[in-house]
């Protein structure tokens, strides 16, 4: 090898590429004029709120969920001392104020809500002599944040850049975020504490509006006499409203309610179906233009609405923080985000664990004894852990937005569970989270569940007929569907529809509004036949020798199940055991290497003490 020719290269020169880029971009800035001082533009409308001097003479604004919802959270706050206005539901007149002052490109529900606010402020100015800078001084609007790969998170931008383009720069949007909780606190001075006397009056609220409302979906497609439902709401509302707002006891009021609903008649001997509705959580709850005002729409076309409550969207929440605790968990030694796992000891995993299983028994539980109170019986929350499982094969639930994996596993459990004739999934149009799991995900479902009837739609503010011929379509399957229902139901308990209306004039316990028959089928009326089909053609003999085969067969299977589920148990905790094992002394030895670094960041403190003694 020719050694010489590389001994006789020069070396080249070491060049600074960072100084040549810097250099040339200033040079490229001086030549197009770049080169002067940059202002750069700060939002001087975020993290706004008011003080408590300011209390006094602040009106908060609340709206985004059903009437019922707002109405409550208004007497809520009022009751602990705010002044607080709810805004009608967001219509058309929104919308285009929405559109008008909203930048491009944004989905129904921004429009509509961020409309809706901006209507409310110009009213007040035009109409009711205000001028902008009173308007901007005497309202603050509170509304809720979050993040994720939706517009939701850019609610509040929107509201603040239609705000200024509409005359009230300055005014104040106090963003509430879902996963804040009590660290949202903003200060002493703050006019706005959330302390856990502020939470507690919102979740009575909520838990309170979700009890009516379900009420009044289960209620009013059966009335004999049409608007006695909505009137009989009305007296609710009110009595619960005057609760919150004195700070009288809940239960109480609720307990009142239960014979003005009681009162109702109804024929649940009408086979109408049942129609899920899910989606998108704004389109799926309003009540207003925002979605063609949809349960009154399927109401009036004769079937049954099963809404989503707003108690199953808090525990979609816990269901995320308990998820994704369980998989952060094992990051604790290198996990240094802001939420991180590992900046504490290992045991605050467990303690934090518990807290959330904590907070899900409680919301189940202050949600059933308001329920029991007033006469919901037999409403069963979703079982969040038992929708993920069901799901996952389809939809992987780590994908967040909008209802994420929810909408699929509702769909498999009204199909496999018979929970609804029709499942009808709205969403806004241009919704991305919603729009990629109706429109992709949910056909594999479909394929794989024959006779699935499935309507995804969606809302746009100006497509109502478009919308409503959709929905009707599917609702005229899911009318035959219900139909056939009943008559195999009255086929399968040997009895017709004229002797179960005969037993229900005899017995009007069972004929009440507020009775709900076990679930069976789909239908209300089918669940109605095969409760009290063995009441007609069985006598009470016949019905206990049953009811007691029934519970010996349960023991017997319960038996020899047992011990299956005992070795299982046994072989996976054993095969689990040395990893378990490798993991508590983890834990171990971190909490005692956290245990030595407090106690040797305390021991220049003593010594300096000393010294100074």
């Amino acid at each position: 090898m020719n050694t010489g020719t590389v001994k006789d290269k020069k070396s080249l020169p070491v060049v600074d590429i960072e100084a040549e880029l810097k250099a040339f971009e200033e040079a490229e800035r001086a030549r197009l004029g770049l080169d002067g001082k940059t202002e750069q533009w700060i939002e001087d409308m975020a993290n706004l709120t008011f003080t408590k001097k300011e209390k006094a003479h602040i009106t908060i604004l609340v709206s985004g969920l059903t009437m019922a919802h707002d109405y409550f959270v208004q007497g809520a706050l009022r009751g602990i001392g705010y002044h607080v206005e709810m805004l009608d539901c967001p219509d058309v007149a929104a919308l285009q104020y929405g559109k008008e002052f909203g930048n491009r490109g944004q989905c129904n529900p921004t429009y509509f809500t961020v409309g809706n606010l901006v209507k409310f402020l110009c009213t007040l100015r035009d109409k009711h002599g205000m001028t902008s800078e009173e308007v901007v001084e005497k309202y603050v609007f509170l509304t809720a944040g979050a993040c994720g790969p939706c517009r939701f998170g850019m609610y509040v931008t929107e509201y603040r850049k239609a705000l200024r383009d509409a005359g009230f720069d300055g005014f104040r949007v106090v963003l509430f975020q879902q996963t804040g909780g009590l660290s949202q606190a903003t200060g002493e001075e703050s006019g706005l504490e959330m302390t856990p006397k502020f939470f507690w009056a919102l979740v009575k609220a909520l838990v309170a509006g979700d009890v009516l409302n379900a009420l009044g979906y289960r209620i009013r497609p059966y009335e004999v006499t049409a608007g006695d439902t909505d009137r009989a709401l009305d007296q609710c509302k009110k009595i619960v409203y005057g609760a919150l707002e004195r700070r009288e006891n809940i239960l109480l009021a609720l307990r009142r309610c239960r014979p003005i609903l009681e009162a109702v008649k109804v024929d649940r001997m009408q086979p109408k179906p049942k129609v899920s509705i899910i989606g998108e959580f704004w389109a799926m709850t309003t009540e207003g233009d925002g979605n063609y005002q949809l349960q009154r729409f399927l109401e009036s076309e004769g079937a049954e609405a099963d809404i989503q409550l707003v108690t199953a969207w808090i525990l979609y929440m816990l269901w995320e923080a308990r998820n994704d605790t369980g998989e952060r968990m094992h990051l604790r030694g290198t996990d240094t985000a802001k939420y991180s796992l590992g900046q504490h000891g290992p045991f605050d995993i467990a303690k934090k664990l518990g807290g959330l299983a904590a907070a899900e028994k409680i919301v189940r539980g202050l949600f059933q004894t308001f329920a029991n109170v007033t006469g919901l019986h037999d409403y069963h929350l979703p079982d969040m852990f038992e929708i993920a499982k069901i799901s996952h094969e389809y939809y992987n639930n780590d994908l967040r937005g909008g209802e994420g994996h929810m909408e699929v596993g509702k769909l498999i459990m009204n199909v496999v569970h018979s929970k609804a004739h029709m499942t009808l999934s709205v969403k806004p149009f241009g919704c991305m989270p919603s729009a990629g799991v109706s429109d992709g995900v949910q056909s594999a479902i479909t394929e794989k569940f024959p006779g699935t009837i499935f309507c995804p739609v969606e809302t746009s503010g100006d497509g109502r007929v478009n919308f409503y011929s959709r929905v009707q379509m599917y609702l005229f399957k899911a009318k035959q569907a219900a139909i056939a229902e009943l008559e195999r139901a009255c086929q399968e308990h040997g009895v017709t529809v004229e002797q179960v209306k005969a037993f229900l004039g005899k017995n009007p316990r069972f004929a009440s509004s507020l009775h709900k028959a076990p679930h069976a089928y789909a239908g209300s009326g089918a669940d109605l036949v095969a409760e009290i089909a063995p009441l007609i053609t069985k006598t009470r003999v016949e019905r206990l020798r049953e009811r007691a085969t029934r519970f010996v067969t349960s023991s017997q299977e319960t038996a020899r199940k047992s011990p299956h589920m005992v070795v299982s148990f046994v072989r996976s905790a054993v095969a689990a055991a040395p990893e378990v094992a490798a993991r508590v002394k983890e834990d171990v030895a971190a909490f005692r290497e956290m245990r030595r670094a407090k106690k040797s960041d305390a021991q220049p403190q003593r010594t300096m003490d000393a010294a100074a003694e």
